[in-house]
C-alpha cells in the first residue's frame, strides 16, 4: 500500500472506516484513511460497498448499449475497463502473483516466496489473461439476455467470494491482507452473505441468487488451493478470489437465465 496515512492511530469511527474501506479499494476521490485496524473491522460490509461501484458499472453499460448503440461484446468490454479502472485494477497483481505461486513446484515456502516475489512469470499473465477474457465474455452474455443488474450482482458477489476465501484462510504474516483474514469471522461472514443474497434475490430473482452462490462456490475452491500451495493465505490470494469470484457469479447467472 502506497499511503501510510491508513496505519495513523486515531478512534474508531464506522463511517470513517467504511469510507476509509472505499478509498483503499476504488480510486473514487473520496480520500478518507483510517488505521488499516479499524478499516478492516468492517470488512464484511465491503460487498454493500461494491453495489455502488456495480451501479456505476451498470449506467456505463446502458449508456453503451442505448445510447451510444455499441453491440453487447463491445458493450461487456467497456464495462469491464471500467471496473478495472474505477477499483484502481486493485486485484490484478493477487491474480498474476497467486497463479506464480501455485505454478511453481516445490514446497509452501518456495511457493509463497514466488507468489511474493515482483517479477511475473508466463503461468501469471496466462492466467490474468484467461480470467479477464472469460470475464469479459460473461458479462458479454448477460447483456445478451438484456440482464444490465447482473453488472451490480457480480461486482457485489465479488467481494462476497473474497470474504468466503478469507473466512476459510489461515492469515499469512505480516501483510494487508492478514488484517482481512483476521477480522472475518462466521457471524459478520453470514450476516453480510444473506443480506447480499437478498439483495441480489430482489435485484435478479433466480439468477441473481445464482449469482451469488456462484461467487461463494468460487471463494472455496480458492481457499482450497491456496491451502493446499501455501497452507497460509495473504492479498494475493484474496485478490484473485475476489477476480474468480466476479467471473463464476456471471457464470452460474448466464447459466440460470438460460434456464428461467
Amino acid at each position: 500500500m502506497e499511503n501510510d496515512d491508513y496505519f495513523e492511530d486515531e478512534e474508531f469511527s464506522p463511517i470513517r472506516s467504511l469510507l476509509g474501506l472505499l478509498t483503499f479499494s476504488t480510486i473514487l476521490p473520496i480520500k478518507v484513511f483510517t488505521s488499516i485496524e479499524y478499516m478492516t473491522k468492517l470488512t464484511w460490509c465491503w460487498p454493500f460497498l461494491h453495489i455502488f461501484v456495480g451501479i456505476l458499472a451498470a449506467v456505463c453499460g446502458y449508456v453503451s448499449l442505448e445510447f451510444l448503440h455499441l453491440n453487447s461484446f463491445f458493450a461487456a468490454a467497456i464495462v469491464y475497463a471500467f471496473l478495472m479502472i474505477i477499483t484502481g485494477y486493485n486485484h490484478l497483481d493477487g491474480v498474476m502473483d497467486m497463479a506464480d505461486g501455485v505454478m511453481v513446484h516445490g514446497d509452501p515456502e518456495k511457493k509463497i516466496r514466488v507468489m511474493k516475489d515482483s517479477s511475473v512469470g508466463a503461468g501469471g499473465m496466462a492466467t490474468l489473461f484467461l480470467v479477464a477474457s472469460l470475464t469479459v465474455a460473461g458479462l458479454y452474455n448477460i447483456l445478451d439476455y438484456n440482464f444490465i443488474l447482473g453488472i451490480v450482482i457480480c461486482e457485489m458477489s465479488a467481494k462476497t467470494s473474497l470474504l468466503t476465501t478469507a473466512l476459510l484462510s489461515k492469515p499469512l504474516t505480516p501483510g494487508i491482507g492478514s488484517y482481512f483474514i483476521r477480522e472475518t469471522n462466521i457471524l459478520n461472514y453470514l450476516t453480510s452473505t444473506i443480506l447480499i443474497s437478498i439483495i441480489a434475490y430482489l435485484l435478479g430473482n433466480v439468477a441473481g441468487l445464482a449469482g451469488v452462490i456462484g461467487a461463494i462456490a468460487s471463494g472455496i475452491v480458492i481457499a482450497v488451493i491456496a491451502r493446499r500451495n501455501f497452507v497460509l493465505a495473504n492479498g494475493d490470494v484474496l485478490g484473485m478470489s475476489n477476480e474468480v469470484g466476479r467471473l463464476m457469479s456471471l457464470l452460474f447467472m448466464a447459466v440460470a437465465l438460460f434456464y428461467i
